[in-house]
């Protein structure tokens, strides 16, 4: 694993597919006296999204990956780690699952946010399986990302609660303000710990 030495920052990615909320949120961060991180490299599969549009308006180095082959697509993410020296990856919202090949190859800390109370709703859909089970609270993981899909050791987790009136886009919006929160807040406590 990485190390830190005195207030060096270590070189982070982002990698996503939507609105990149999550991306902003770490961007302000990585801005702040605290951060150990520097945000070099913002990883898409997408074109045409808010989180891309961002991260060029904010001059920060962005590669659109074509997904058809992904052994070719996840050869080409590495090559742009290699080169921009990333030591970090924090998956925003990224809709595609990272190979075993490519956990492996990458040596570093690959962290991700879940919109669910871990373990509980793995995987898609977690507002309406929280909502539909008669869940009282759900809220938010940052985990390590391993082999196994949303299974990875937890870092940080936050809760809201769900009301009678809550559906599964009222939930998701509640869930996305501790998400912005909380994943600042889990880069600096792991990278406190290395």
């Amino acid at each position: 694993m990485v190390k830190l030495i005195g207030r060096t920052k270590i070189n982070c990615a982002v990698f996503i597919s939507g609105r990149g909320t999550n991306l902003k949120s770490i961007f302000k961060y990585s801005k702040t006296i605290k951060s150990k991180i520097d945000l070099k490299l913002v990883i898409s599969n997408n074109y045409n999204i808010l989180g891309v549009e961002f991260s060029k308006k904010n001059k920060i180095n962005t590669k659109i990956i074509d997904y058809k082959k992904l052994k070719h697509a996840e050869d080409h993410i590495i090559k742009h780690l290699r080169k921009n020296n990333i030591k970090l990856i924090c998956l925003a919202g990224f809709m595609k699952i990272l190979s075993n090949d490519f956990i492996k190859k990458f040596k570093y800390h690959i962290i991700n946010i879940h919109p669910s109370l871990l373990p509980k709703y793995k995987g898609l859909n977690t507002h309406e399986r929280a909502i539909n089970n008669g869940e009282k609270y759900s809220g938010c993981t940052v985990h390590f990302v391993t082999e196994k899909l949303d299974s990875g050791k937890i870092i940080l987790q936050d809760r809201v609660k769900i009301l009678k009136s809550d559906n599964p886009q009222t939930l998701a919006k509640k869930i996305l303000i501790l998400e912005n929160k909380i994943y600042p807040k889990a880069i600096d406590l792991i990278l406190s710990k290395i």
